[in-house]
């Protein structure tokens, strides 16, 4: 029997942080010189790979874990010396000792499980995007981390990136005005996984290849056969869970903790108000073809109240992009689109990206306005990062602030990264209610105007996986 969290159980999460139950030793110290920080990889395969491969050259790889034995005996070759797991609860219970830090990549309905059971045991724990599957988990993800002193990071790496750096306080300086409308937009999920319209039932059941635990791989959700959706492709594992309600989060989860990253900061922007979407059509299976989502913010201080639009898919034939009449005063004739990138509005001039991280970006100054002269590629005031080594996220971020002890010299922690994702997994559940403003009460976890979709903040967990809600 699985187990759901209580309306009023969930809302005691931003007050009380009642699901903080377990105490966990504080992993708040500094290391020696001479002293490796002995690291574990859950989920080694995909992006996983290149994950613990980054953090290998770091750390001291103990551990793997993975619940795909050809992806497990792989790169055990690269870690022979490495313990190797199936069951992430298995690892962190019997090597409790031996293990500071923890990598995690696996389907996003696994982020938080894996992730909240290390912190608790205080391991350090680096966390591929999207942060959550959940809202609720967003939260809960933050408030453990804050709680245990951990050092912890979110695998959007364009937080480490001087371009992305240099945009965020252009804006905090003013040079655009005041902003009141954001556009960011991806071309996926064409070409990268299967979802509707392709699929709108559940794929057939297939026998479960004998290097799949395929029990470790649903873990917290609810039990499905393994199934192919053609005679060459698996419907879930390895690739195309991401496109599936039970085990992923979408285009919005693979891709707006990147592409929105920038937006985000620089707008200064928290928890919306409302939120509001149109999208194609919904089924019980995965996310829709399509989605344009709008993320209204209050006014902030002194900036103004703005709204965020969220573009995604593909919507007869074309893909569904911000307004013609903006991309017209932006592009040359003839210059074709980025397949993603961001746009901020302000009343002095235009900042545009054709960049997944809005680490490259060109102003665009409106009438009698002069933005020339201005560099846009180096941080002047924010602390450096770096032009394009991606490791530098992890390397220059995350380890270093496990070294120093030091979680806030990580930039996109889990204070920040569980804010973003959370604001993110909100335009999810506006999909599912398409056509209806969803008002959002971010101190008590629900949307004021709909039950309904306060019973989506949060989803219920496998016996066995259910945790996190244990108290």
């Amino acid at each position: 029997m699985t187990r759901r969290i209580t309306r009023r159980r969930a809302l005691q999460v931003g007050a009380l942080g009642y699901f903080l139950t377990a105490e966990a030793a504080s992993a708040r110290r500094a290391y020696g010189a001479n002293e490796k920080v002995r690291l574990a990889g859950i989920g080694i395969g995909g992006k996983g790979s290149s994950d613990i491969d980054q953090a290998g050259k770091l750390m001291d790889v103990v551990a793997l874990c993975d619940i795909d034995d050809q992806r497990l005996n792989l790169k055990g070759e690269a870690f022979p010396s490495a313990k190797k797991y199936i069951d992430y609860r298995e690892m962190l219970s019997a090597m409790d000792k031996q293990i500071d830090a923890v990598t995690v990549s696996t389907a996003d309905h696994s982020h938080a499980p894996a992730a909240v059971l290390a912190m608790r045991a205080g391991k350090h724990v680096y966390v591929q995007k999207p942060l959550t599957h959940t809202v609720f988990e967003a939260r809960l993800m933050r408030e453990v981390a804050a709680k245990a002193k951990v050092c912890t990071q979110m695998g959007n790496q364009g937080s480490a990136l001087n371009g992305l750096r240099r945009a965020v306080e252009l804006i905090h300086a003013g040079t655009l005005g005041p902003v009141r409308e954001a556009h960011v937009w991806t071309n996926r999920p064409a070409h990268y996984w299967k979802q509707s319209p392709d699929i709108t039932a559940r794929p057939k059941e297939a026998p479960v290849p004998k290097h799949v635990s395929w029990d470790h791989f649903i873990g917290p959700a609810p039990m499905r056969p393994f199934a192919m959706t053609t005679a060459t492709r698996a419907a879930y594992h390895p690739h195309d869970w991401r496109g599936y309600w039970d085990f992923g989060t979408g285009a919005l989860g693979d891709m707006a903790c990147h592409t929105a990253n920038m937006a985000f900061r620089a707008l200064k922007l928290d928890a919306p108000v409302a939120v509001v979407a149109e999208a194609g059509e919904i089924n019980a299976e995965t996310f829709p073809a399509w989605a344009h989502i709008q993320y209204i913010f209050p006014a902030r201080g002194e900036l103004p109240a703005c709204t965020l639009h969220w573009y995604e898919g593909t919507k007869d034939g074309k893909l569904v992009l911000p307004p013609d009449e903006l991309l017209a005063k932006l592009l040359k004739k003839g210059e074709k689109l980025s397949d993603s990138g961001s746009i901020l509005v302000g009343e002095k001039g235009v900042l545009f990206s054709p960049n997944d991280y809005g680490a490259k970006f060109q102003l665009v100054a409106h009438k009698d306005v002069d933005l020339s002269g201005i560099q846009t590629t180096k941080p002047e005031k924010l602390p450096a990062g770096v032009d394009t080594d991606h490791d530098a996220h992890m390397k220059k971020e995350w380890f270093d602030a496990i070294v120093a002890g030091k979680p806030a010299l990580a930039s996109s922690n889990f204070d920040y990264a569980g804010r973003l994702t959370e604001t993110m997994l909100l335009g999810n559940i506006a999909v599912r209610f398409a056509g209806t403003m969803l008002k959002w009460n971010f101190a008590k976890l629900q949307f004021t105007n709909s039950e309904k979709a306060t019973k989506l903040v949060s989803k219920e967990y496998r016996k066995g996986w259910d945790f996190l809600t244990k108290g």
